[in-house]
């Protein structure tokens, strides 16, 4: 899941070699944590959220193939 969304988010913006991703496991939901440059936030989310919701659609979509709860946290 770490690999996927680190992905997409490169993908996305201008400064890719800045794009990390966290993970913060539990014991039923696992949590990502998004850090992107300054300048490149508004590209991952996306007019009115809608980059950040799509990427979230897709993490949950691969998450329950694998029984597991994943949210998509974006840090500024």
């Amino acid at each position: 899941m770490k690999e996927l969304i680190k992905y997409i988010a490169q993908a996305l913006v201008d400064h890719p070699e800045e794009v990390s991703v966290a993970e913060v496991e539990g014991n039923q939901t696992s949590v990502l944590e998004l850090k992107v440059a300054k300048e490149d936030l508004g590209k991952v989310i996306g007019k009115q959220g809608r980059t950040a919701r799509a990427m979230r659609t897709i993490l949950s979509a691969a998450s329950a193939k694998l029984k597991k709860r994943t949210v998509l946290e974006i840090i500024e």
